[in-house]
């Protein structure tokens, strides 16, 4: 999800995924000795502690590499949709530029990106990054982008509200049928509390029930990209448990059209049993909406199909020199790729600015890299890390899935049956699936 303005916590840090629009630039200022790259997705000054550490790791890495220079350009969002494509054509990209994970093929495709695939051999951490993360910026064989932070989609619950109504919050539901049991109990508590909320609006409705589709091991489009396949028993069964859950269980409050932000407020007033969320969701539950860390859990997504990713990365321009190329590289190994240090990975330091650490995500390596990470970031935790094991637990038998092509598009469609089933009770199920089935391939065949 990308275009909502929705803002990701980064995991590490528990700080927003920040960065900019401005100015690009592809002169590698090479007559002074130095090459020179712009780079984006710095916090804005307003964030001050993370503004520090960008640029505290930014310093430390010029004086290891004194003959690269970093310009680093910052605002809010890190990639704006409305001018992403537009900086691109117009040259005014940085060299070396954020990207989320549903951005890369298209990238590609306009002919903006670097073939980077000769010179990963000099990323050090390359090899270490998980594949499925690495798969997504590879098109064709080659290499194009390099994997930042990803996340994946589960089920954040108020262990609270699960002790009042009789449920065990260290047993969290693992199917949608467990799910809609518990969301009857938690709604039974009275005094406007909701078992279960979900988005219906801004595209964020169309994004959850993606989501939702795969746990149920239903996909949004064929696996060559050109057909919908949302008119299955699968994606019927989604909108069923919503219809059901809304109207017939009473479980979701009378309250619909919700985006984000409102089942955020929700469950941080303890007025909410369950939403879909990741993991980056609970710093801003604690630190924005009054939650307690203590209260907070997150379990794999109900199921036990599949789940949701996003994440993002990095590219380079297509006018890159080689030089700003090895040097982006670089500085890329340096500030995000490090186990255990660098701007999402310096856990200790973190802790001392009382950011969260301990969140099961982020987590991008494989193998020794992993478990360096993890130790580190273990003996800095300060979080209750036993809320989030069902979680971790959970999600070794998941597939994983990312977003579907032509995402935002899609997710407007997808909003219209949502919005529909959980705000008309005699909303018909087969022609919205119908209806959006059609409209989802003419959005394919437009490419």
């Amino acid at each position: 999800m990308r275009s909502t303005g929705i803002r990701r916590t980064v995991a590490a840090l528990g700080v927003s995924a920040l960065a900019l629009t401005a100015c690009g630039g592809n002169t590698d200022d090479s007559a002074s000795g130095k090459t020179r790259i712009t780079v984006n997705c710095m916090p804005p000054k307003s964030a001050k502690v993370d503004r520090g550490f960008f640029e505290e790791d930014v310093a430390a890495f010029e004086k290891q590499n004194p003959d690269i220079d970093v310009v680093a350009h910052d605002a809010f969002p890190c990639q704006d949709p409305k001018t992403f494509d537009a900086k691109l054509a117009g040259g005014q990209m940085e060299d070396v530029f954020y990207t989320y994970f549903t951005d890369a093929r298209h990238v590609v495709e306009i002919n903006q990106a670097a073939d980077l695939t000769p010179y990963v051999k000099e990323l050090k951490s390359y090899g270490t990054i998980q594949q499925q993360l690495r798969d997504i910026y590879t098109v064709d064989g080659k290499i194009y982008g390099i994997p930042r932070t990803g996340y994946s989609m589960g089920l954040i619950y108020n262990r609270a509200l699960f002790e009042k109504a009789g449920l065990d919050p260290d047993r969290p539901p693992t199917t949608w049928a467990e799910v809609r049991t518990a969301a009857r109990k938690i709604a039974g508590l009275g005094s406007g509390t909701v078992g279960y909320a979900d988005y219906s609006a801004q595209n964020q409705g169309g994004w959850h029930f993606t989501a939702e589709l795969y746990s149920q091991g239903g996909d949004v489009v064929s696996p060559d990209g050109r057909k919908a396949t949302v008119d299955t028993p699968e994606g019927r069964a989604v909108l069923q448990t919503l219809h059901d859950m809304r109207w017939t269980d009473d479980s979701m409050g009378s309250k619909q059209l919700l985006v984000i932000n409102d089942a955020q407020q929700l469950m941080g007033s303890g007025k909410l049993g369950m939403y879909l969320a990741a993991p980056d969701n609970i710093p801003i539950l604690v630190k924005e909406k009054g939650a307690a860390y203590e209260d907070i859990a997150i379990a794999p997504m109900p199921g036990g199909r599949a789940t949701l990713v996003g994440g993002d990365g990095y590219m380079v321009g297509k006018k890159a020199s080689p030089a700003q190329i090895r040097a982006g590289l670089k500085w890329l190994d340096h500030m995000f790729l490090t186990p255990g240090d660098g701007f999402l990975g310096d856990y200790a330091r973190a802790k001392r600015h009382d950011a969260p650490v301990g969140l099961p995500e982020p987590r991008l390596f494989t193998g020794a890299a992993d478990a360096k990470d993890q130790q580190v970031k273990k003996a800095n935790a300060n979080v209750p890390v036993g809320n989030y094991q069902p979680f971790l637990d959970g999600n070794a038998s998941l597939d994983m899935k990312i977003e579907p092509p032509h995402a935002q598009q899609i997710y407007s469609v997808l909003d219209g049956a949502v919005s529909a089933v959980l705000t008309k009770e005699d909303a018909d199920i087969d022609r919205l699936l119908k209806d959006a089935s059609g409209k989802i391939d003419g959005i394919l065949a437009r490419g």
